[in-house]
């Protein structure tokens, strides 16, 4: 128990001071929310009833994808691992904290976007809120995972921003968002259906249950965990 406190102690002051955390959570996916939320409305005003969930799915992958590996490779790259053992802390239990938090503050981001885009550009609040926000919940869970692997398995931080970016890049721009995914060829339809985004803006969108997507997000979330498990025993090392 005293492991775990001090571990949860240990996050917390890493994450006050994380200006990543802030900048790749919060201010980044606000200003691209009232930025481009004016222009897609403006130029599509059918957009708006999808602007939740196209702009919480461009919040989300940039708060995962960019901002979690980073604090991953300042915990396992840095002395902060050998304060963990020091401490008796289990390596997992980084990872795990630092997930948790990235989940809460990705929330606390998607529940801003929700209040605000009604108010802000008259966007259409999703027809089951309850089912809205479970779909949200697996989508942060499966993002966190793919992030979870390239903080544990990139150590430079220079090389993981460059990581991040290449697959934060693919991941919007094919998953339907800022365009529909009709109109996209072929080859960029079945690269798109390899991110979690795709899937992830296709179950809030119809706020509706299918097995059909969200069996993909399992299976990326279970492939996921079990590479994070075995780059976590290569670190333990």
């Amino acid at each position: 128990m005293g492991a775990f406190l001090y571990g949860v102690s240990l996050q917390w002051k890493l994450d006050i001071r994380s200006k990543t955390l802030l900048i790749t959570c919060y201010i980044v996916p606000l200003l691209f929310f009232a930025i481009m939320g004016g222009i897609f409305t403006s130029v599509l005003p059918e957009a708006r009833d999808t602007l939740i969930q196209s702009m919480t799915v461009f919040g989300v992958t940039m708060g995962a994808l960019i901002g979690l590996p980073p604090s991953l490779v300042e915990i396992y790259s840095s002395d902060i691992k050998k304060v963990y053992k020091a401490n008796g802390v289990p390596l997992y239990l980084g990872i795990a904290l630092t997930n948790i938090s990235a989940f809460v503050h990705l929330l606390l981001m998607s529940m801003i976007l929700y209040i605000a885009a009604p108010l802000a550009f008259n966007a259409q609040i999703p027809k089951k809120p309850g089912m809205y926000f479970i779909f949200l919940a697996i989508f942060i869970v499966v993002s966190l995972s793919i992030a979870s692997i390239i903080g544990l398995a990139v150590k430079d931080q220079a090389k993981t921003s460059m990581f991040s970016i290449i697959v934060f890049v693919p991941s919007t721009m094919l998953s339907g968002i800022m365009f529909p995914v009709e109109m996209l060829p072929p080859i960029f339809k079945t690269m798109g259906k390899a991110f979690p985004a795709s899937w992830g803006y296709g179950l809030m969108t119809d706020s509706a249950f299918q097995f059909d997507k969200l069996l993909p997000l399992s299976v990326i979330f279970v492939l996921a965990v079990c590479l994070c498990v075995v780059l976590l025993h290569k670190i333990d090392k």
